[in-house]
């Protein structure tokens, strides 16, 4: 597998991203970096990300567990952020970024007793983790975001983006992220969330992960999506669904998850005022202190 490393240089004066970059090779020399706060003894909270940021996105929302005593913990899924990048589309499947993540987790971080906190794909991939690894999950967190399986079909915005990313000629990241939030972005951070992809060559992760999505019932990925769903719909562990109240994507899950699964019960659910798909740019101080509150009193 050809991997892509992007230059350190293209990291330099993120704003209001303070945090060391820390490594993992979780395969074959595939090097994942993640980011930290709080105290190292805290209770381990993992913020996963989806497509096509990177943990620059929980910029506001780490501070906020970390002043709860919380051991914040972004990671930049593979082919994105500070992560190494297979150079080919079919480098990408479900199943590895799967592993990828649990091996870095697991086997690289030994966490235990996690929180994982997802939104998109970082969901997909989060809630996948918890249903495998029961185990070494205390809570879940569910923030715009969904486990698909195929058997129900996805909205047509989703459509229209998929086929835009597939076909775009150069593909804009930080215009991406833009059509996702409420707030206008600054240009550095427009240019933070382009930082990751020095050229087009860079671009196999964010292009690919839109076709990964199950839409079908046979798809690859469907039969353990579904496994998935089985455990967590019993599953005792605590699982807040924090959704904003703009998501035109992921915004019809939420009902669906606290309609499905058993821990979602006898818990305050939030709904994110004025904010978008990407929740953490439009309102990360308050999805974080709703996360700190949850774990804390769990």
């Amino acid at each position: 597998m050809r991997t892509l490393r992007t230059p350190e240089e293209r990291f330099a004066d993120l704003p209001d991203f303070p945090y060391e970059p820390r490594y993992a090779e979780v395969a074959d020399g595939l090097r994942m970096a993640y980011v930290e706060a709080g105290p190292g003894d805290g209770e381990p909270v993992v913020l996963l990300h989806g497509e096509p940021t990177w943990s620059f996105l929980y910029r506001h929302v780490m501070p906020e567990l970390a002043a709860a005593g919380l051991r914040a913990i972004a990671v930049d899924l593979v082919g994105f952020g500070r992560s190494d990048k297979p150079a080919d589309l079919s480098d990408h499947t479900y199943a590895r970024h799967v592993e990828w993540t649990r091996a870095l987790l697991f086997d690289a971080l030994t966490l235990s007793g996690v929180t994982v906190v997802g939104q998109d794909w970082g969901g997909l991939i989060g809630l996948r983790i918890a249903a495998e690894h029961p185990g070494s999950v205390a809570r879940i967190v569910a923030a715009n975001t969904g486990l698909p399986t195929g058997d129900i079909p996805m909205p047509e915005v989703w459509h229209r983006f998929k086929d835009a990313v597939l076909k775009a000629p150069v593909l804009d990241i930080a215009r991406l992220v833009q059509a996702g939030c409420k707030s206008e972005l600054p240009a550095e951070v427009r240019a933070a969330y382009d930082a990751p992809f020095p050229e087009e060559s860079y671009k196999a992760g964010p292009r690919a992960m839109p076709g990964l999505v199950p839409i079908s019932p046979d798809d690859p990925a469907a039969p353990a999506n579904r496994a998935a769903w089985e455990v967590l719909t019993t599953l005792d562990r605590p699982f807040l669904v924090a959704f904003s109240d703009g998501d035109p994507i992921t915004g019809g899950m939420a009902p669906i998850l606290l309609k499905s699964i058993s821990g979602t019960s006898g818990l305050a659910h939030p709904v994110i005022h004025g904010a978008g798909h990407f929740l953490q740019e439009d309102a990360g101080a308050e999805l974080g202190r709703r996360i700190a509150a949850f774990v804390t009193s769990t």
